[in-house]
């Protein structure tokens, strides 16, 4: 009766120990596969709105022209420029380098943004 008990103890142990160490890779997997960043910046009134966003690296950010006249996404440092973008057009960059990107509209200068890449 007491081996009985003794061979059931250690099977729950082994079973739990298991459970044990496959347990944490079971839960480390979700977070893995987490899909990359998207953020959205709105062209409208001439203006980029947020005027200023702050994402990680890896974001993807798309500009979309909500205006009834044309407008480009260019960066005063020459990292990336758009076409001329018709009402609702859109543009997408991904930033792969943490940093502080500055950009305006070539058409109408004074409409600016910019993007600070952590």
């Amino acid at each position: 009766m007491i081996r009985m008990a003794s061979i059931a103890v250690i099977f729950a142990v082994l079973v739990l120990g298991f459970v044990g160490l496959y347990a944490p890779m079971g839960a480390a997997a979700p977070a893995a596969q987490q899909k990359p960043e998207a953020t959205q910046v709105k062209i409208d009134n001439f203006s980029f709105g947020p005027a200023e966003l702050t994402v990680p690296v890896g974001t993807t950010v798309t500009w979309t022209n909500r205006d009834d006249i044309p407008h480009t996404v260019v960066s005063t440092d020459k990292v990336f420029k758009s076409k001329v973008l018709d009402t609702d057009e859109q543009f997408s960059f991904t930033f792969d380098k943490a940093g502080t990107y500055p950009y305006f509209c070539s058409i109408h200068p004074k409409m600016t943004g910019k993007v600070v890449v952590l």
